[in-house]
């Protein structure tokens, strides 16, 4: 587990802009389970953030200065920033945003990379087809509330899990899931089984553990399951026993791992389609928010911890030199 020692606050000169270059004043930096990954020397599909480098994140703000042809100050981007105040980027990197449609924040959360995430995992890897039964583990988070909100729109029976019972009826009574399980209830397993009478079509895997092995008792034939995310597994110091994976040869059941990046060239794909479900309000978003860059090294533990609810921001303090490493 990573822990508050393992980050410092530093304090650096914005450095000058060079041609193709843009400087931002961020106002909203993400932070999401894909970071600890990046923390790690584990071979993975980026690299490692090196010692000393600011962290890497998702952030959102507005161009405060530019020597690029595309952007003016004012201009509202989002993109891989870091945890910094005032970062300096190849405008190549920045995409963006109206912030008419939706506020900033929502731009790194349901209509950001966790959208996209949530969108083309589900559509493209999980195949869902009407009537169907999803399942969505951590599906109160930033990526899973938003699975299971298009399943609805697409006809499934949606069923997530989640930890404790106000975030399961925040599922149920504001998000419109059909059912929702407690994890830590303590009865995983047949309280998943009352809710998927009809088994389990596709599940959307976030997490993993003994939550991964409770689902696999319960697939259908032909389930699909995409492969986001394995959060409990993402501190472990050794190899975890696997589940019984049985049941995906008996079920010919597919297991598929993808990364978001693989889809960055369609995101007006879902841009197009989640602008119109966000204005016909059948998609709904809620933001936990931190104030303060200095608190985003504590803050980031609460992913681990389940101490979040719904999509952890940091909102940036206004220190124009502050950065987090």
């Amino acid at each position: 587990m990573a822990t508050r020692e393992n980050f410092i606050i530093d304090t650096e000169p914005v450095p000058p802009l060079r041609d193709g270059e843009i400087e931002i004043d961020t106002k909203f930096v993400s932070l999401d389970p894909a970071m600890r990954g990046w923390m790690s020397e584990a071979k993975s599909y980026a690299a490692p953030v090196g010692l000393g480098d600011v962290m890497r994140a998702y952030a959102a703000g507005h161009v405060v200065a530019s020597r690029h042809a595309d952007f003016r100050e004012g201009d509202a981007v989002v993109g891989v920033f870091g945890v910094q105040s005032h970062p300096v980027v190849d405008g190549a990197r920045a995409l963006k945003v109206d912030t008419r449609q939706a506020p900033l924040e929502r731009w790194i959360g349901g209509l950001g990379m966790p959208g996209w995430t949530a969108y083309f995992g589900l559509l493209e890897v999980g195949q869902p087809k009407a009537g169907e039964t999803l399942v969505v583990s951590a599906a109160s988070g930033a990526v899973g509330s938003v699975v299971g909100q298009i399943g609805k729109i697409k006809n499934l029976r949606v069923v997530g899990i989640a930890g404790g019972a106000e975030k399961c009826q925040y599922l149920t009574e504001k998000l419109g899931f059909d059912a929702a399980v407690d994890y830590k209830a303590g009865n995983l397993v047949g309280d998943l089984k009352a809710a998927c009478p009809a088994g389990i079509d596709v599940y959307f895997e976030n997490v993993g553990g003994a939550v991964f092995a409770a689902v696999l008792k319960l697939i259908n034939q032909n389930a699909r399951i995409p492969l986001c995310g394995l959060i409990a597994d993402y501190n472990a110091t050794e190899p975890r026993p696997a589940p019984n994976l049985r049941p995906l040869l008996v079920k010919r059941a597919l297991i598929k791992g993808f990364i978001i990046s693989d889809h960055s060239g369609r995101a007006g794909d879902f841009q197009r389609d989640a602008g119109a479900w966000v204005r016909a309000g059948q998609i709904k978003y809620r933001e936990d928010i931190v104030d303060g860059l200095e608190h985003a090294p504590s803050a980031f533990l609460k992913l681990f911890a389940g101490a979040n609810f719904g999509k952890l921001l940091v909102r940036v303090s206004p220190d124009p030199t502050r950065r987090a490493t």
